[in-house]
C-alpha cells in the first residue's frame, strides 16, 4: 500500500460559512434525508415478517433482503461518489435523494420477492453517497471547531428514526400493510429534495474535480486504516443487535409486546452516543475515538452477563447504543486525511458501517452454531471493537510515523 504523505496537512478550508441563522435549516434538511435512510434501514427488519408472508417466502429467505439493501450501499457508496465528482454537491444531494425515492417506492410496489431484491438493492445504491456529501456540506457551512457536531447532526436523523420512526413505521405494517412502510420512506425523499433545493447552500462543483481525483483516496493509507477502525470497530454493535431480539426472548424472556420497546431503549442510546460523540471528537479529535472503542469493549462484555437480566440488559445496550458516537469522528477524520478526493472517501464511510453491518452478525452466527449461546455475541462484539482500537493504535503510530518522516 503507498505511503501516505499527507494524511496529517488537515481538512480543506470550509465552503461557505452560512449566516448563523441559515444553518439549522442546512442541518435540518440534510437530517431529513438522513431520518429517511434510518426508517427504511432498520423497519425493513422489523416488518421483515410482515413481507416474508405476503412474498410467499420463509424468514430467512425474506433476510436476503436485507443483504441487497446493504450491498447495494456498499457498491453505490464509491460508484456514485465517483460518477458525481464534477456535480455540485446541492445538485447530487437531491439526485440521491430521488433515487432513494424511486427505489422505495418500487419497493413498495413489488410483485413478487425476485423484484422486491432488485429494490431493495436499488434503495441501497444512494445510501453511503448521500450521507458523504451531506457530511461535507454539513461541514462547510461552521466554523472548523464545530464541524464534528454539525457531521453528527446528519446522523442524528438516523438514530432519531432509530427511537421514533422505526416504531412508528412498524406500527403502520401491522395496521395497514408492509407496503406503507417503504410509500412512506419515498416521500420523506421527496420532502428531503424539497427542503435541500430550498436550504443548502449553491456552492459550484470544484473546477479541478474529476473521478481519478476521487480514486487517489484509494492511494492513501491513512483512508483505509481509519475505513478500518469502521468495518471492524463498528461490527462489536451490529454482533449484539443482530440478534438482540432472540436473546430477549429466550434468554431475558421478554415478551413480543415489549420487544419493539427495548429497540427504542437502544435506539436512545444511539442517539446519546451520536450527540456526545460529535462533542468529544470536536473537543479531543482522535483521542475521543479510542475511549469510544474501549467504553465498548467493556459494555459488550457487560451484555454476556446482563442478558439474563431484564434492567440489567436495558442498562447494557444504552451503554452499547452509545457506541454510535463512533461514526461521525470517524467521517470527519476521512475529510483530514483524504486530502483533495473528500467525497469518495466521505461516502466509503458509510460502505464501512454497512461492512460491519454485515461482518458482526456473521461472527455471532458462527458463535451461535458453535453451541456458546445468545449471550456469547456479546463476547463476539467486544471482540470486533477490541480489533477496531487495534487498528485505532495502528493509524495513530502510522500518522506520528509519516509526520517524523515528512
Amino acid at each position: 500500500m503507498p505511503t501516505d504523505t499527507t494524511c496529517n496537512a488537515g481538512p480543506p478550508p470550509a465552503l461557505t460559512i452560512r449566516a448563523p441563522k441559515a444553518v439549522p435549516l442546512v442541518l435540518l434538511a440534510l437530517a431529513m434525508g438522513g431520518f429517511a435512510i434510518g426508517v427504511t434501514e432498520f423497519a425493513a427488519m422489523s416488518v421483515l415478517p410482515d413481507f416474508a408472508t405476503d412474498l410467499g417466502v420463509d424468514t430467512p429467505t425474506a433476510g436476503h433482503a436485507i443483504s441487497a439493501y446493504a450491498l447495494g450501499v456498499v457498491i453505490g457508496a464509491p460508484v456514485l461518489a465517483v460518477l458525481g465528482a464534477r456535480v455540485a454537491r446541492w445538485k447530487l444531494l437531491i439526485g440521491f435523494m430521488a433515487l432513494f425515492a424511486i427505489g422505495n417506492g418500487l419497493s413498495a410496489l413489488s410483485p413478487n420477492f425476485q423484484w422486491m431484491l432488485v429494490f431493495r438493492f436499488l434503495s441501497g445504491l444512494p445510501h453511503g453517497a448521500y450521507f458523504g456529501v451531506a457530511a461535507l456540506v454539513a461541514a462547510s457551512i461552521v466554523p472548523l471547531a464545530w464541524r464534528t457536531r454539525a457531521v453528527s447532526s446528519i446522523l442524528l436523523g438516523l438514530t432519531v428514526a432509530t427511537v421514533i420512526g422505526v416504531p412508528v413505521a412498524t406500527a403502520i405494517s401491522h395496521s395497514f400493510g408492509w407496503r406503507w412502510t417503504f410509500a412512506i420512506v419515498s416521500v420523506l425523499a421527496l420532502v428531503t429534495m424539497a427542503l435541500v433545493a430550498l436550504f443548502a447552500p449553491r456552492d459550484p462543483a470544484l473546477a479541478d474535480a474529476s473521478p481519478m481525483r476521487e480514486l487517489g483516496a484509494l492511494k492513501r493509507r491513512q483512508v483505509w486504516l481509519t475505513l478500518g477502525i469502521g468495518a471492524i470497530g463498528f461490527g462489536g454493535m451490529f454482533a449484539v443487535y443482530a440478534y438482540l431480539a432472540s436473546t430477549l426472548t429466550e434468554v431475558t424472556g421478554v415478551g413480543p409486546a415489549l420487544i419493539p420497546w427495548v429497540f427504542a431503549v437502544f435506539g436512545c442510546g444511539m442517539l446519546a452516543g451520536n450527540l456526545i460523540g460529535g462533542w468529544a471528537a470536536d473537543r479531543f479529535g482522535m483521542k475521543a475515538g479510542a475511549v469510544m472503542l474501549v467504553w465498548s469493549v467493556f459494555a459488550l462484555i457487560g451484555y454476556f452477563f446482563a442478558a439474563p437480566h431484564l434492567w440489567a440488559v436495558l442498562a447494557v445496550i444504552v451503554l452499547i447504543g452509545t457506541g454510535m458516537g463512533l461514526g461521525p469522528l470517524l467521517q470527519t477524520r476521512l475529510m483530514d486525511v483524504a486530502g483533495d478526493a473528500q467525497t469518495l472517501a466521505a461516502a466509503l464511510n458509510h460502505s464501512a458501517f454497512n461492512t460491519a453491518n454485515a461482518l458482526g452478525p456473521f461472527l455471532s452466527g458462527l458463535a451461535l452454531l458453535a453451541g456458546f449461546g445468545l449471550p456469547s455475541t456479546g463476547l463476539v462484539g467486544a471482540a470486533l471493537a477490541f480489533g477496531g482500537l487495534l487498528i485505532w493504535v495502528w493509524a495513530m503510530w502510522d500518522a506520528r510515523r509519516t509526520t517524523a518522516a515528512a
